[in-house]
C-alpha cells in the first residue's frame, strides 16, 4: 500500500506586520486581479456614455475653476501655460487620489460577504480599488496629452518623473484608505464623514491654484498638506513648469510613506476582527 501524505493547511491570525507581506499578496494575485476587473466593469455597466464620464468630470471641473479662479478671481497659471490646462492637470492628480481613497475606504463593507466567508489577505480588497482609479487616470491623461500641442505646451525631460508622483498619490490614498476601511467596519459614520473631509481637502490642496499664488502668510499652512508637494510635482512633470519646491516634495514624501505604513499597520491590527463585526 502506498503511503499518502496529508496536506494540512493551518490558518493563523496575521500579525500587524504581515499586512505588508508582498509575497502573501502575490500568492492571491488572481483574486486581486478579479476584484479590480470587476470594479472596472461595474463602473461602466449600463451607462449611456460609458468611459466618456471619465473625461467629462475633470473637463467640467477645469472649466468651472477657469471661470471662478481665472476670470473672476484673476488667478493666473504659470507663464506660458493656459489656466485651463493647468487646472485640468491638477484635477487629474486630485481625482486619482480622491477616487482611490473613497473606493478603498468603502471596499470592505461593500464586500462583506466575501470578507466574512473566505480566507485571503484582506488587504487585497482595498488594494483592488487602484485598478479602476488608474484606468480613469489613464483615459483622462490621454486627453491631456492631446491638449498640450493644441495649447502649444511642450513635453520636457521632467515628464519621465511622472510615475513617481502617481505612485506617491496612490500611496497617500491607500494609507488613508486602509485605515478608513478598517474603521468603517466598526463605525459606519465614516462613510458620511469621508466625503466632507475629501471636499475640504480639495480646497486645501493646490488643485486650482499653485503654491506661489497663495498669500505668504498662508503658504506654510498649505504646505503642511502632504498633497501640496506631490500635486505641484505632477504639474511640474507634465507641463514643464520652471520651479519645483524640493523642500515641499521631501516633506510630502516622508509624510506619505509614514501615513502608508501606519495605515497598513492599523489595518493589520484590526483585520482579525473583521469577520466578527462586519
Amino acid at each position: 500500500m502506498e503511503n499518502r501524505e496529508e496536506v494540512v493547511t493551518i490558518i493563523k491570525p496575521i500579525t500587524r506586520w504581515e499586512v505588508l507581506n508582498l509575497r502573501q499578496i502575490f500568492a492571491f494575485k488572481d483574486l486581486l486581479w478579479a476584484l479590480g476587473l470587476r470594479d472596472i466593469k461595474l463602473r461602466y455597466r449600463q451607462t449611456a456614455l460609458g468611459v466618456i464620464w471619465v473625461v467629462l468630470q475633470p473637463l467640467m471641473a477645469a472649466a468651472i475653476f477657469t471661470l471662478v479662479f481665472n476670470y473672476i478671481a484673476k488667478i493666473e497659471g504659470p507663464p506660458g501655460i493656459p489656466y485651463f490646462v493647468f487646472s485640468f492637470a491638477g484635477m487629474l492628480g486630485w481625482n486619482l487620489f480622491s477616487q482611490t481613497l473613497t473606493k478603498s475606504a468603502g471596499s470592505l463593507v461593500q464586500n462583506s460577504s466575501l470578507v466574512s466567508k473566505v480566507f485571503f489577505p484582506k488587504t487585497i480588497v482595498p488594494l483592488s480599488a487602484i485598478f479602476a482609479s488608474l484606468v480613469d487616470f489613464a483615459v483622462a491623461f490621454v486627453l491631456l496629452l492631446a491638449m498640450l500641442p493644441f495649447f502649444h505646451v511642450g513635453i520636457t525631460w521632467q515628464f519621465l518623473l511622472l510615475p513617481v508622483w502617481v505612485l506617491l498619490l496612490l500611496m497617500s490614498a491607500m494609507g488613508l484608505g486602509l485605515y478608513c476601511s478598517a474603521l468603517m467596519v466598526n463605525y459606519r459614520d465614516v462613510q458620511y464623514i469621508l466625503p466632507v473631509f475629501v471636499q475640504m481637502l480639495q480646497y486645501a490642496s493646490p488643485v486650482a491654484y499653485s503654491l506661489d499664488k497663495v498669500p505668504a502668510r498662508f503658504q506654510t499652512l498649505i504646505s503642511l498638506n502632504p498633497l501640496t508637494g506631490i500635486l505641484e510635482g505632477l504639474r511640474w512633470s507634465v507641463l514643464g513648469t520652471d520651479t519645483l519646491n524640493l523642500t515641499a516634495v521631501a516633506y510630502s514624501t516622508i509624510v506619505i510613506v509614514v501615513t502608508f505604513v501606519l495605515g497598513a499597520l492599523l489595518f493589520g491590527r484590526a483585520e482579525r476582527r473583521f469577520a466578527d463585526v462586519i
